[in-house]
């Protein structure tokens, strides 16, 4: 690549380093707020009860974190203060005594909180979002996860205006001033927790309510709060929430801890959802479900992140974070949760499918880029771009490898020990580590190389029979990546098994730990004299995030993709023979492979022993993106090429039975039971498939099938199909789409997105006209990330050969980073994979790159996913 020694300097924020972390000087016992609410003016009174850190080095100052706040006035220990100074956008008290009370009085603007950071609005309501540093755009405090803090909220309020005020906790008392037209509620929290969590909501809301009782007997009032017109959509979330709360009594054995559980559904959020103790505050998106405005994927979404947001009530929030470090310790044990969960709900195997593709398609390309990094890092300059795929996804594939190394029963002692030894304080990865150890009577001191060690290791894999025994020869590497060169080994758990492709008989399974450079394993018996040597299954069920080259031969992963015992296992060696198939066919005439493949496709749509959701699963073609991270110099536009090659070749050649499909799965009425959703998935399936060999007869299908649906499933599927058709029907369906569903937001997402990412040869000129559209706005992070990601997501059209679509990200971050920081900085890394490209794009994304990073005031965190794209 070319010398970047000219590339723009970007105004950098001061490096944080995980070894210089202290514990804060001061305890803080006990915290009072006290709110006087407005849309355009808030005023907060903090009482603060503050202790000298017996645990901490002594200091005369205490310094409080503010961000855009001017002090009205201090007060300490009842005397109005002038002995602080600002210090930047921090307050500093200077005190001298082992005890003080304290009292800061600040007044914010919250409909001009753009930011969606702290105390904002959001179509007439006000919410906040904390996580991580928001809190100290509401008050000046130690805004940091290790100081834990008692607190009891009281909120005045136009009761015409916020009629509902909810805050952390538990309701203590409530009244009103009918002469002023105001009322006022107070909540208290008992459970000590950090700023982070912290939450207010107001507003005039309606909630749908289902008591839960908890396993020794408690009544909990469980509360969906969402808007009148929103409420008919609710219901599925209650259901969500009480399942989640008897799964973690019975799987996790851990019981919920408050009189009250409240979720809070609103329309202007930059993240999925906020596990503030007692009060979630959810995008809309995670909330809203019916079956005519919702997916079943988002029915499942729904009920994963309300899973998420409650597990974290004991791994996160009870137990919380000491530093901003340890982010995995809260979000990778409970994304591991959260999978655990929806497994146990629907099928274990096609969940399993869907978190390894969602780790494929995020976590390994950031993990081979720019802004690769272990899930616990050592430095960051921006917390808010560590919310990544490897702190999430990653850090929860490490401790299902724990759970996959000491066994279900075990793992369940080790994380016992977690919630004993830990309740109620700010720990570290390394508690958690020590917990398992103990409680599952593990030895995982090498293993703390997985939180450690960034990249994705690879294992190479070699079979041989010889003296009747077969032997397993495996080499690890872990890639260099910034910062980090020469790694060492790490553990890596292995499920395999062999099978005999001559007999059909399918071997058993073991479990094997490669812990060192290279070793070799005997795998048992095997006879000299079959004819074909055995078909090697490894990695069953995905126990390693690892990338696995073996020793495989087209008939070996045909046998694999027909036969295989594991559901993952056959579904991995299906996309090993399309990926091998789709590299070669990118970069020259197809392989042999063709008829395999083909043999092999139609086998998966006869197979009647396979139900039709893990049939899906198995006609999936691999995604662009994943196909572009096998290379080292991709050609984005030759790859997606070579997969609608073979879509319309396995469509032509399989016609007559994917229409045949089609019409059994459409006769399979309505439900939301495993059969009928898997139905609607192959339905689709082979609709996409058919448009990319015969559109004419596809978009009959798919106009018939929009016009027949009764849920938005079909009716989306169908819609997607039309959106990559030139066809008379994609406008018609479009507009009705639009007319049917104007003024659901949510909705309107959706028919953002469908023609984002259409494979229509005029995509980029249709994202440049909805970028103008009446109902397009950059201030609704889920708009802006309906169109533009969408669009990032679109491999023919953003990697368009002129670099238009590039800069058309460009321009529209630029745009978005005043206004919206954290989300404008998302989505930088779709630039920032210059690197895997060839030269000529290469070129063009990092031009875009630089002219983004030589913008005036440029934010914080895009400046620092911009640099770390470019260094």
């Amino acid at each position: 690549m070319e010398n970047l020694s000219n590339t723009p300097a970007v105004q950098q924020p001061p490096l944080i380093h995980r070894k210089d972390y202290k514990p804060y000087p001061w305890l803080i016992p006990q915290t009072r707020l006290e709110f006087e609410l407005g849309l355009e003016r808030t005023l907060i009174r903090s009482r603060l009860t503050v202790e000298r850190n017996p645990a901490a080095e002594p200091s005369q100052t205490m310094r409080l974190n503010g961000d855009g706040l001017a002090a009205r006035s201090v007060t300490v220990d009842g005397t109005l203060s002038d002995d602080w100074q600002m210090n930047g956008s921090d307050l500093v008290l200077s005190l001298s005594g082992d005890a003080h009370s304290l009292e800061i009085v600040t007044e914010i603007d919250p409909s001009q909180n753009t930011q969606l950071m702290g105390l904002y609005a959001s179509g007439g309501m006000l919410c906040t979002q904390c996580e991580a540093e928001g809190f100290r755009r509401i008050t000046f405090f130690p805004d940091r996860p290790d100081v834990l803090s008692v607190y009891t909220v009281r909120m005045s309020a136009p009761k015409d205006a916020f009629p509902v005020l909810l805050c952390n906790g538990n309701p203590a008392a409530q009244g009103e001033d009918a002469q002023a037209g105001t009322h006022w509620a107070e909540w208290h929290d008992p459970w000590p927790k950090p700023s982070y969590l912290f939450a207010l909501v107001a507003g005039d809301l309606v909630a749908k309510s289902g008591d839960f009782l908890t396993m020794s007997g408690k009544q909990v009032a469980c509360n969906i709060w969402v808007r009148q017109e929103d409420l008919g959509r609710t219901d599925h979330a209650l259901r969500s929430l009480h399942n989640s709360m008897r799964w973690d009594e019975d799987v996790f054995g851990r019981e919920y801890d408050l009189q009250v559980y409240n979720i809070v559904a609103v329309s202007d959020f930059n993240m999925g959802a906020m596990e503030n103790k007692g009060l979630n505050v959810f995008n809309t998106k995670y909330v809203l479900a019916d079956v005519e405005t919702a997916t079943d994927a988002d029915f499942d979404a729904v009920e994963g992140v309300i899973a998420h947001e409650y597990f974290h009530n004991w791994s996160g929030n009870r137990v919380t974070c000491r530093d901003w470090f340890q982010l995995s310790l809260k979000e990778g044990f409970t994304v591991l949760r959260d999978q655990l969960f929806s497994q146990d709900m629907h099928s274990e195997s096609v969940k399993r499918i869907e978190d390894v593709r969602i780790l494929r398609s995020a976590q390994f390309p950031e993990d081979s880029g720019p802004l690769a990094h272990p899930i616990r890092p050592d430095s960051f300059r921006e917390i808010s771009n560590f919310y990544t795929a490897t702190v999430y996804n990653k850090g929860a594939e490490v401790i299902r490898m724990m759970r996959s190394l000491c066994g279900v029963e075990a793992f369940r002692k080790g994380t016992d020990l977690y919630f004993e030894r830990h309740d109620g304080e700010a720990a570290t990865c390394e508690d958690f580590i020590c917990a398992i150890e103990d409680g599952a009577g593990l030895d995982l001191e090498q293993f703390r190389l997985w939180y450690a060690q960034a990249g994705t290791p690879k294992v190479t894999a070699r079979l041989h029979t010889a003296d009747g025994r077969a032997k397993l020869h495996l080499t690890q590497s872990v890639p260099d990546t910034p910062g980090q060169e020469d790694k060492s080994p790490m553990p890596i758990p292995l499920r395999v098994a062999l099978h005999d492709q001559t007999s059909g008989n399918l071997g058993e399974e073991q479990l094997i730990v490669l812990n060192e450079a290279e070793a070799s394993f005997d795998l048992g018996a095997h006879s000299d004299e079959t004819p074909a040597s055995p078909a090697l299954s490894i990695n069953r069920g995905f126990t390693a995030p690892v990338r696995i080259e073996r020793q495989a031969d087209t008939a070996q992963l045909a046998f694999l993709a027909a036969h295989d015992d594991d559901p993952f296992a056959r579904y991995e060696a299906m996309q090993e023979l399309l990926v091998d198939h789709l590299l070669t066919r990118a970069s020259g005439p197809p392989d042999a492979s063709d008829k395999e493949i083909a043999q092999a496709f139609g086998r998966i749509i006869a197979d009647e022993a396979l139900d039709d959701l893990m049939r899906g699963e198995l006609m999936a073609l691999p995604g662009v993106t994943f196909l572009m991270d096998q290379l080292e110099a991709a050609d984005p536009l030759a790859l997606h090429n070579a997969r609608e090659a073979l879509k319309a070749q396995l469509g032509k050649q399989w016609q007559g039975e994917l229409a045949a499909m089609h019409q059994r799965a459409s006769a399979i009425a309505f439900a939301h039971d495993a059969p009928a959703k898997g139905a609607r998935t192959v339905k689709t399936a082979a609709l996409t498939f058919l448009a990319a060999s015969d559109p004419q007869l596809a978009a009959q299908m798919a106009a018939q099938q929009y016009d027949t649906a009764d849920n938005m499933t079909d009716r989306q599927g169908a819609l997607m199909v039309l959106c990559g058709l030139e066809t008379d029907a994609r406008a018609a369906k479009l507009d009705d789409f639009y007319q049917r569903f104007l003024g659901n937001a949510l909705v309107i997402d959706k028919w953002f997105s469908l023609q984002a990412m259409s494979l229509h040869p005029e995509a980029i000129a249709h994202v440049k006209a909805l970028a103008q559209h009446p109902d397009f706005t950059l201030s609704n992070p889920n708009r802006a990330r309906a169109l533009y990601m969408a669009f990032a997501a679109n491999p023919a059209a953003f990697h368009a050969a002129s670099g238009e679509g590039y800069r058309m990200l460009a321009d529209f971050l630029l745009a978005l980073d005043p206004i919206n920081a954290q989300t404008a900085a998302r989505f930088v890394p779709a630039l920032g994979r210059w690197r895997k490209m060839e030269p000529a794009r290469a070129k063009l994304m990092r031009a875009e790159l630089e002219r983004i990073a030589s913008a005036d005031g440029l934010s914080r965190d895009t400046a620092e996913q911009v640099t770390r794209s470019l260094d």
